[in-house]
């Protein structure tokens, strides 16, 4: 299903939804009250959307580690993403429910499997990390977990999602979201309104991937078996696509004019992506026309194999996407174009991702508040406005402090 259906859907069938479960939830409380609060024994976790928020989600995880020890923690997540998670090891494979979202039977029948499946396991707090998204609070309602952990606008402006979350997290439009997850872990046991009246914790790096022993050089043997132009020369990747939000993208033909700069430095530069990004790093490489510059877009494996490959270069240049979210797992030096979306809410938490936003006044458009559904006519000036030559002068930083590492 694409991104506009999907927002039709959550929309036109989340409202009435949302707003019956509201209704049956203010006459259950009248006979019940607020539930208690309860020691977790067994805690879900609704993430369902990109694969970058999987790896902003890991301070969240490590804290629902510490402060349920014994607490079984399972995920309820989009089939396309499992991958990333099992890299992270987050959480125990049997643990995790997916559904597909490719198609609208396939949704509706994982839909059903994962729906029975949580009834069965019987949960006692359900955590809720989408924005705004109703057909995540559904999930959540439906779960049968007596305390509902998740986002609401309350006075704010945002998408209508019922009142039957009894442990509403405020949604702070001015916090890192790893914060924020960090908030609702704090909101299962608080007493407040909003929950979870705290200082902001401290975010740390996500530890970095472990590779088996030879992994690393096996990759990067095949690597050159395959693309021999590589020998000796200091690797540049390229992620010039924009995924489901193409909004996000820096322009192709700036992408086009940094690679021949860097070619004609003496870098090598491979364009990556998945295999429908295939015609755009086409594109790209043939415009250089220069066989230092090769194509790797639906070359690797899996994510695992990308980071792998990772490790063979020595700078990465992505826009706002899973690559620059998976880069803070490796120590490679990485520049992440912003602008439709801030990094002051999504910035990659580690010190080798290095963050280019040019901060323009309607920037940024896509919030939880819009369902990320930006009003811009596609002109996208935060991202134009940063330059080829900016790009240029920071790179050749990276590089220079990369080869002295």
């Amino acid at each position: 299903m694409n991104i506009k259906f999907q927002r039709a859907v959550d929309h036109w069938a989340g409202m009435p939804i949302c707003g019956m479960f509201s209704l049956f939830e203010r006459v259950r409380r009248l006979f019940s009250g607020r539930p208690a609060t309860v020691q977790p024994r067994r805690i879900l976790i609704v993430l369902l959307s990109e694969m970058g928020s999987l790896v902003l989600a890991q301070p969240m995880f490590a804290d629902l580690r510490r402060r349920y020890p014994d607490a079984s923690l399972h995920i309820l997540m989009f089939a396309k993403n499992r991958e990333v998670l099992d890299l992270l090891g987050v959480m125990p494979p049997e643990n995790v429910i997916t559904i597909r979202d490719k198609s609208l039977g396939g949704f509706a029948a994982d839909s059903i499997r994962a729906l029975l499946a949580m009834r069965r396991i019987g949960f006692d707090v359900v955590i809720d990390c989408e924005l705004f998204s109703r057909v995540s609070s559904i999930f959540s309602y439906l779960s049968g977990a007596k305390l509902h952990v998740g986002f609401q606008p309350h006075t704010q402006e945002g998408l209508y999602r019922g009142s039957f979350i009894n442990r509403p997290v405020l949604y702070n439009p001015y916090r890192h979201l790893s914060q924020q997850f960090l908030t609702m872990v704090a909101a299962i046991e608080s007493e407040t309104h909003p929950a979870a009246k705290a200082m902001a914790a401290e975010l740390s790096a996500p530890p970095l991937l472990q590779f088996a022993a030879g992994e690393l050089e096996q990759v990067e043997s095949v690597l050159l078996r395959d693309f021999p132009v590589l020998q000796d020369r200091r690797l540049v990747l390229v992620y010039p696509g924009g995924g489901i939000l193409p909004i996000r993208a820096w322009p192709a033909v700036n992408y086009k004019q940094l690679c021949i700069e860097l070619l004609d430095e003496g870098y090598a530069v491979a364009v990556i992506g998945l295999k429908e990004d295939k015609p755009l790093a086409q594109e790209v490489v043939a415009h250089c026309n220069d066989p230092s510059c090769i194509d790797l877009t639906g070359y690797t494996r899996s994510v695992r194999h990308l980071l792998a490959i990772f490790h063979r270069a020595s700078l990465l240049v992505t826009n706002d996407g899973g690559p620059g979210q998976f880069a803070a797992l490796t120590p490679l030096q990485t520049l992440v174009f912003f602008g439709p979306e801030t990094p002051a809410l999504y910035s990659p938490l580690a010190p080798n991702i290095h963050c280019l936003y040019s901060g323009l006044s309607c920037s940024p458009c896509l919030t939880a508040y819009n369902h990320r559904n930006s009003p811009c006519d596609g002109d996208n000036q935060c991202l134009k406005q940063i330059g080829v030559a900016q790009v240029l002068q920071q790179a050749r930083k990276l590089l220079q402090e990369a080869g002295r590492a």
